[in-house]
């Protein structure tokens, strides 16, 4: 079975989103590539980001985004807080559906309601072909911690991170069994050559960070509300 084929085979899993801040596109663009943040600044990688950081790459600046809270009740024994951070920052993230990609872009207006985002889009097949040695599934947000902890049938281990080529051979509740499982698409170290995968820019038309190799593909945030128009 091809599963990449598989995974984008549905017209809801024709892209991958990755969601940033506005004033991180033009780094971005100019490294054409997509790094993790313990690439970024590998001192920190594992310890707790707070709040956002600021932060030099090859001369750019990019801000990096917070950790959310997890509780220690959410871990499994086996795996510690900072060894969980550690391996998050070294993976970029991608949303493989529009609903949980808007779901994020939500929550992070709710709480910055001054900042301005961006959502790049790009062909599932493309990227996940690409970089297929280094693609990672899970079956929850990683990142986060649910609701209530204490009814939650899971833990967050390093476990719950499955390669690519394994789905549907690993019979465990903790990782995806079928691609209608998959929350989440990681890619170890970050991904190269991104404008060979990329096919829209969605950000506010008043941002005045979209590069200028990129304007013909931007389109407006709000066009993330009606699917039938997207990319």
């Amino acid at each position: 079975m091809d599963i990449i084929q598989a995974i984008t085979r549905t017209e809801n899993r024709k892209w991958l989103y990755h969601f940033t801040r506005a004033s991180n596109l033009k780094a971005i663009a100019a490294l054409d590539r997509l790094l993790p943040s313990g690439v970024i600044r590998p001192e920190f990688s594992g310890e707790r980001r707070t709040e956002q950081m600021q932060s030099a790459y090859e001369g750019l600046i990019m801000t990096l985004n917070a950790h959310l809270r997890i509780p220690d009740k959410m871990m499994a024994a086996s795996t510690t807080q900072q060894q969980f951070r550690a391996h998050l920052d070294s993976h970029v993230f991608f949303w493989p559906t529009l609903r949980d990609c808007r779901k994020m872009l939500e929550m992070y207006t709710r709480r910055e309601p001054e900042e301005s985002f961006a959502v790049l889009a790009f062909d599932a097949q493309s990227l996940l072909r690409a970089n297929a040695g280094s693609v990672f599934l899970t079956k929850y947000d990683s990142g986060s911690s649910p609701r209530f902890p204490d009814r939650c049938g899971y833990r967050k281990s390093l476990d719950m991170f499955l390669p690519v080529e394994q789905l549907g051979t690993v019979n465990r509740y903790d990782v995806p069994a079928k691609v209608s499982d998959i929350k989440e698409v990681l890619v170890a170290d970050g991904v190269d050559s991104i404008s060979l995968h990329l096919t829209a820019l969605y950000a506010d038309n008043s941002t005045e960070d979209i590069p200028e190799r990129w304007r013909g593909m931007q389109r407006p945030l709000s066009m993330l509300e009606t699917p039938g128009n997207l990319v």
